[in-house]
């Protein structure tokens, strides 16, 4: 069902834990199988100098959320908003049908914490056309305006 790759991602997944005072963050979910994910990341000179994920959920949701900070690490905030979800899926090895949508949720999640990242510095997303963009907010959007 799952590749040698997915299997190993969940069982020692990377780069996962909390981040202390993360200059982006991104919290996406799905209702419908309960994932939640949170993406945290350090920006350097517009480089991800840093990230981190929290995730409650399936393996499949835990092996494309280590492998999305896998991707990100090191990278321009401009290329690491360029990874899609089938990029996630593909660097796994691919994922069964049904559990693609924890790809989308990884990539949600890191375009959410770049935006995210943008905001805070007073400066406008990178897409306004994401793959689902309405599908995600950052954190600020989530839990700072209740």
């Amino acid at each position: 069902m799952y590749s040698p790759k997915t299997i190993a991602h969940f069982s020692n997944p990377h780069n996962a834990g909390e981040m202390e005072n993360p200059d982006g963050v991104g919290e996406v979910g799905n209702p419908v199988c309960g994932d939640m994910m949170r993406i945290m990341i350090k920006i350097n000179d517009d480089r991800i100098e840093d990230i981190k994920f929290q995730t409650f959920g399936c393996a499949a949701a835990i092996a494309t959320s280590s492998v999305t900070t896998d991707m990100a690490m090191g990278k321009t905030i401009e290329e690491a908003y360029q990874i899609t979800r089938q990029d996630v899926a593909d660097e796994l090895g691919g994922l069964p049908a049904q559990k693609m949508h924890c790809s989308n949720l990884a990539s949600d999640g890191l375009k959410a914490a770049i935006d995210d990242y943008l905001k805070k510095n007073d400066r406008p997303p990178l897409g306004t056309e994401g793959e689902d963009k309405d599908k995600y907010k950052t954190y600020d959007e989530d839990f700072n305006n209740e």
